[in-house]
């Protein structure tokens, strides 16, 4: 790399770190609402796009593996991250409440406390998330994944947290006392490891800022879908796509395996484009199982009136 272009990279970090100094750590709503102008929603009251509920209550079933190839072919490859520890094996779906985190600095980060704390925070700065949190949120932060010292929560912040959203967190970094965590029914954490040590060395950023969580870049409500495979962020205006385009897929499948197990019809004729007689037949078989259709008629014909399915 060349002199100018170091000193250009240089500089633009150096940019991008004082604009989020001098949001108060939260990024102006106009902002927001800029940075997310594809989502034509509803927003909460900061401007972040509060995704119906219904919608999240049914993104939980649709697979890791699905939603991240119908992003790639949208033109976002960088939506997924893996080799996540948990507390369990339950997944965690939700509105992304994101915070971002750096190593401290003595000077910046007197001045971030001290203005927090004339804002209304309270406690050290990573609980300032959790006054940001609404039922179905998720605390999604960014923690340079650190390990020794990088502890987001322990189990009392784990509890307030549950307490807001009734959901868990997804941490690039880590979390302490697993033992304790593991009691709050229905919560679970996403980290990158577990460790004893207490939160240290360690400031707040940015709150409801774009972050960066390992290969992947998460915009304040984005849809956050983790599970044991690992963990995907989808942006707000593609979260309806994404699970409807998933759930057609899920029917699909489920009429060819059980095509396939019947011995009705070879792989070589279900793994390629359906003929005239297969999607007859696949229509058939969605008025004699309509209980395992998860959309509305409407949304259905949608994919069904189209060319190619």
């Amino acid at each position: 790399m060349s002199i100018r272009k170091a000193k250009y990279y240089i500089s633009f970090f150096v940019c991008f770190i004082a604009l989020q100094f001098a949001n108060a750590q939260q990024i102006a709503k106009e902002e927001l609402i800029y940075l997310t102008n594809a989502w034509e929603g509803e927003r909460f009251e900061n401007g972040r796009p509060k995704i119906p509920s219904n919608l999240m209550k049914r993104a939980k079933d649709i697979s890791i593996d699905v939603a991240w190839q119908i992003l790639d072919n949208e033109g976002y490859p960088s939506q997924f991250e893996g080799e996540w520890k948990t507390i369990n094996n339950n997944p965690v779906v939700g509105r992304a409440v994101t915070a971002m985190f750096l190593p401290s600095r003595p000077d910046v980060e007197e001045q971030i406390k001290t203005r927090g704390h004339k804002e209304g925070f309270k406690g050290n700065t990573n609980s300032w998330p959790i006054a940001k949190l609404t039922e179905g949120d998720i605390y999604v932060a960014d923690a340079f994944g650190k390990t020794l010292q990088g502890t987001l929560i322990g189990d009392n912040l784990g509890n307030a947290i549950y307490s807001k959203t009734k959901n868990g967190v997804v941490f690039y970094g880590s979390s302490r006392d697993l033992e304790g965590l593991s009691k709050i029914e229905g919560f679970n954490a996403f980290v990158k490891n577990w460790n004893p040590t207490y939160l240290k060395n360690v400031m707040l950023a940015g709150l409801n800022t774009p972050i960066k969580i390992g290969q992947a870049i998460v915009m304040p409500g984005d849809l956050v879908l983790a599970k044991e495979e690992g963990v995907i962020f989808i942006p707000a205006h593609l979260v309806e796509k994404v699970v409807l385009t998933a759930e057609f897929i899920d029917l699909r499948d489920e009429f060819g395996h059980e095509m396939l197990s019947k011995g009705i019809y070879e792989s070589g004729e279900i793994d390629n484009e359906w003929t005239p007689a297969i999607k007859d037949r696949f229509l058939k078989w969605i008025k004699n199982n309509d209980d395992r259709v998860p959309m509305t008629q409407e949304e259905l014909n949608q994919f069904l009136n189209k060319r190619t399915w």
